[in-house]
């Protein structure tokens, strides 16, 4: 469980293909204080640190994590937005996140404002997976990489959200631009209230 309060973006150092699978190798301040078979969320997604080496880690993302996320355009280079599991005996300072990624979405607009940065995402719709809670609504939260955040101006297919200097700086948001591919979470309050109206 996480709560989409990013701590770092680290440094993809290596990736290796091995059958189906992807080793992603990272750099960060805290691989130090990392242990094998931790959960870690990379831009969203929960995945198990297997190795650690000096100051990089490595984890493996299976072929439907490749296929849902946007993992595997990763790239020597890269940065991911890193969070370690929520601590339950503190604030909740973002929403409930699971590191179940929905689906992708594609960066179709970024506008500076004067300081901060307005960013629109665009995803597949899906009639059927939005009464099932798989949608945007007027200021509630979605994750976008791993990063939660408060949703303006939603479409049936859009939204937007606006993005401070700090959660740009320290964020890979700073790497986003015009057909970036993120990764999407949907509120599960909102999945498990539709669910729930469904009977």
């Amino acid at each position: 469980m996480f709560s989409g309060i990013v701590e770092e973006a680290a440094l993809v150092t290596g990736l290796r293909k091995e059958k189906e699978n992807l080793h992603i190798t990272m750099t960060c301040s805290f691989t130090h204080e990392l242990k094998i078979d931790q959960s870690v969320s990379h831009n969203g997604v929960c995945l198990t640190v297997v190795d650690i080496q000096g100051n990089e880690y490595t984890v493996t993302a299976i072929r439907e994590t490749l296929n849902l996320t946007n993992l595997g355009l990763l790239e020597i280079g890269s940065k991911v937005n890193l969070e370690r599991s929520m601590m339950m005996n503190g604030r909740l300072d973002g929403h409930i996140v699971q590191g179940h990624v929905d689906q992708t979405a594609v960066c179709t607009e970024v506008k500076e404002a004067d300081g901060s940065w307005y960013f629109r995402f665009e995803y597949p719709f899906d009639r059927e997976m939005a009464r099932r809670g798989y949608m945007t609504v007027d200021k509630g939260s979605v994750t976008v990489n791993g990063v939660s955040l408060t949703v303006v101006a939603p479409t049936e297919n859009s939204f937007q959200v606006a993005i401070i200097p700090y959660t740009y700086e320290h964020t890979n948001f700073h790497q986003i631009k015009v057909g970036t591919v993120v990764n999407l979470e949907f509120d599960i309050i909102g999945k498990y209230i539709s669910r729930m109206m469904a009977f």
